[in-house]
């Protein structure tokens, strides 16, 4: 039998191998989960302070065929930093690696350790006059380490790409206690094997990331928004074409927000001001940033002209400063807010190609419908073709009286999803809930090359054991 993480001795002959105050019981906070799917168990919580100590951690469990599930801020939304089943392992916590390593303004790159939190990782770019684009709503807590393990996505994706986009090098420590010394700057590298790319995305199954070589880019300065009403997404796709043909290269993000979403919004947060007296079917929210010398309120003047000259828009409102520029985004991101205040039977991270996107919208409503009355708030990053789609109650209906029909609903959007040519993990990840979508619309080939990659640098099944493949596909692999 595999040693169980919870074993004293296993526990006190790694505490020997560590500086004091290195282990600890596992608090209640490191095994919940945003959702409250799951509740995790550890045999206790590992406190890191450098690479050396994560590779002494790491050759311990190996040796000991102890599970480890690294930890970085929490936040993850698919039970990837949660092990609720199975011999309770080890869990190995970042947060004490929270160094920015050093800034190089003059070649756009910061390195930074795992565990430094995204919003700080912006505050050292933005003290050298640069920019970190990867923003979302929870770069308050999450840490750098856990958002390039999960390729994490936010509202940037669109001009910036995802999280692996943004990285040169990484340093890392595979599953047998090796440090990969990978925190190279460098833009080109052709040596081989990009390892850097294998472990980004992986979601900790094949090692521990410690410390990123980040991409920076220089400052927008000039700023600005506008909601922009449109009949439907078809519309806002055409609006979207149009405002890539006028802003080139400016366009920052371009959210869809539904009217569904609006009125959710309105009953959980009744003092938000919301931007429209009679609230719209759909509208969307363009972001953009411009470099000096450009006079982006008069683009974006423009825009809204010839928008509303080829019927695409039939009201807007453009930001006068940066204070209404804020509060459009507010609006935005309080979305996530108002849904859990709602309460989602089911709740979807797809992705499709762009001119997809109108089509799955009107053909996932009717499906749906014949399963039964719901609300669908559907709303996300169009311009990347990333949508939320969450299904809720019908008004006056509890989502518990729903429970017998959560799997029917998720199994009905995936499966056109699938068949329209998307992804069901857009940019959540696959964790723990989604293994099972993995299996059922994952391409058999590249399934086994998962499997393979797996077994070949995780052969004893300890890197995070359960995720992404899921128990039962890891053991394929041997």
């Amino acid at each position: 039998m595999p040693l169980n993480a919870a074993d004293a001795d296993f526990l006190a002959g790694l505490a020997a191998q560590l500086p004091p105050d290195s282990l600890r019981p596992a608090e209640p906070r490191y095994l919940e989960e945003p959702r409250g799917r799951w509740h995790g168990q550890a045999g206790a919580v590992a406190l890191p302070r450098n690479v050396e100590d994560v590779a002494r951690i790491v050759r311990a469990c190996h040796d000991a065929r102890v599970g480890i599930v690294p930890y970085g801020g929490g936040t993850g939304l698919v039970g990837g930093q949660i092990a609720p089943d199975g011999p309770a392992p080890l869990l190995l916590s970042l947060e004490r690696m929270n160094t920015i390593r050093a800034v190089y303004p003059s070649e756009n790159v910061l390195v930074a350790e795992a565990g430094v939190i995204l919003a700080d990782v912006q505050a050292a770019a933005l003290a050298e006059d640069r920019l970190f684009p990867l923003s979302l709503a929870s770069e308050g807590s999450a840490r750098i380490g856990g958002l390039l393990a999960t390729n994490a996505g936010g509202v940037n994706v669109l001009r910036y790409g995802n999280a692996r986009d943004l990285v040169l090098g990484l340093e890392a420590v595979l599953p047998d206690g090796q440090i990969w010394h990978g925190l190279k700057r460098l833009r080109k590298d052709n040596t081989g094997y990009d390892l850097r790319h294998l472990l980004l995305g992986s979601e900790g199954s094949l090692g521990v990331i410690t410390a990123a070589s980040l991409r920076l880019f220089p400052r927008n300065r000039a700023e600005g928004a506008a909601l922009l009403v449109v009949d439907s997404p078809a519309a806002a796709l055409e609006l979207f074409a149009l405002a890539q043909a006028k802003l080139s290269g400016m366009i920052s993000a371009f959210e869809l927000i539904s009217g569904v979403g609006l009125a959710f919004l309105a009953e959980a947060r009744p003092t938000l001001r919301q931007p429209f007296v009679q609230a719209p079917d759909w509208m969307v929210l363009l972001d953009i940033g411009a470099p000096e010398g450009v006079d982006q309120p008069a683009l974006v003047d423009d825009l809204l002209g010839t928008a509303m000259e080829r019927g695409l828009v039939s009201d807007g409102l453009i930001a006068q400063n940066q204070t209404q520029r804020a509060e459009f985004w507010q609006i935005r991101e309080s979305i996530p807010e108002a849904n859990r205040h709602i309460g989602a039977i089911s709740s979807h991270d797809i992705s499709l190609p762009l001119s997809e996107l109108p089509r799955f919208i009107d053909r996932a409503g009717p499906e749906l419908a014949k399963l039964g009355a719901f609300r669908i708030n559907c709303f996300g990053h169009l311009g990347d073709g990333n949508l939320h789609y969450n299904v809720f109650p019908a008004e006056g209906r509890s989502r518990e009286a729903y429970e017998n029909q959560r799997d029917a609903i998720k199994t009905c959007v995936h499966d056109l999803v699938h068949e329209m040519g998307g992804s069901v993990s857009a940019e959540h990840g696959i964790g723990r809930l989604k293994t099972g979508d993995l299996l059922r619309y994952g391409d058999p080939a590249k399934l086994a090359a998962m499997r393979a990659i797996k077994h070949a640098l995780d052969p004893l099944g300890i890197m995070n054991p359960g995720a992404v493949l899921g128990r039962d596909q890891e053991m394929q692999g041997e």
